[in-house]
């Protein structure tokens, strides 16, 4: 009877399942097919012999080990975790507060060219954007430089000096990615009832008041919701930024676990190692997303 009914029900939606098959499609061929990989972590994997034919490692935890007891393991993990961390508490704020300041603009044709306008970096590459940078702030020629060398002062080396190297990291990936993110807020503050508004202002409430009392209450779902996500890629700081900006004189504070992973795993053929830090990285990120959930849940405000 059961399903019967369930067959029934679905027939009824079935142009809503087919909608859903490109998702599932994705999710199962580039997700969860490639699982099986994981047990490489596990073996001494050579590419001749194929993942079922390499031996298993003796211990089982030898790549893990290895990892561990690697030099650099400390300083690797300790870079991941702070440019994550410093990305991720510098990040969220400045999409919510231009989403809001989108939000009080009552001129539509400015607000959509402003919005426009501040979203387009998203979709630039690191390439072109580290091109910018060499542009403006090369020790040698970088226009930034060229004024400091004006004004009598000595030139500072912004992209290999590890003083500036993460304060230039977090702070283009701002510029790059607050107007991307501010889409969401904004889709957030448009489902909240309009009616909220008419009656504060009947009180007597003003904007600031509308804003603290109403608009972040009620994207609070949103914001805790994209918390949760970023918290749950806490051990991916941005391969593709810091690949491409960082070089040998700021290894010391730039150096993560996934460049770590390309340059031993993937470029000395290390496939195991690379495995075993990607299955560490996704176990970690798997805990601290359910941690994250449970305590969210206290307020009623989990993903589940």
């Amino acid at each position: 009877m059961m399903t019967t009914k369930t067959f029934r029900l679905m027939w009824n939606y079935r142009y809503m399942y087919l909608m859903l098959l490109p998702g599932l499609a994705f999710y199962a061929v580039y997700k969860y097919a490639p699982m099986y990989g994981t047990m490489i972590a596990f073996k001494d994997f050579n590419i001749l012999s194929g993942i079922f034919n390499s031996p298993w490692s003796d211990p089982w935890y030898k790549h893990f080990k290895y990892f561990y007891d690697s030099p650099y393991f400390e300083s690797i993990l300790r870079n991941t975790i702070l440019i994550s961390v410093y990305k991720m508490i510098w990040g969220i704020a400045p999409g919510i507060l231009f989403a809001i300041l989108l939000n009080e603009i009552r001129n539509q044709k400015f607000k959509r060219i402003v919005q426009t306008i501040t979203y387009m970096p998203h979709f630039l590459s690191w390439v072109i954007i580290y091109g910018i940078l060499l542009i403006f702030m090369s020790e040698t020629t970088g226009l930034i430089n060229t004024w400091i060398k004006g004004f009598g002062f000595d030139t500072i080396p912004f992209l290999t000096s590890t003083e500036w190297f993460r304060s230039i990291l977090v702070s283009t990936e701002i510029w790059k990615d607050f107007g991307w993110n501010a889409i969401i807020y904004l889709a957030a503050i448009a489902g909240i009832d309009p009616s909220l508004y008419e009656a504060s202002k009947v009180d007597g409430a003003g904007r600031l008041r509308n804003i603290w009392h109403i608009t972040l209450p009620g994207i609070r779902n949103v914001i805790i919701l994209l918390f949760i996500i970023k918290l749950g890629h806490i051990l991916e700081a941005g391969f593709d930024q810091i690949y491409i900006m960082y070089n040998v004189q700021v290894y010391p504070v730039a150096d993560i676990l996934d460049t770590y992973v390309f340059r031993t795993g993937l470029e000395q053929l290390n496939f195991s190692l690379a495995a075993a830090i990607g299955l560490f990285k996704s176990m970690i990120g798997l805990v601290l997303v359910l941690v994250a959930n449970k305590i969210a849940r206290r307020w009623g405000e989990g993903i589940w």
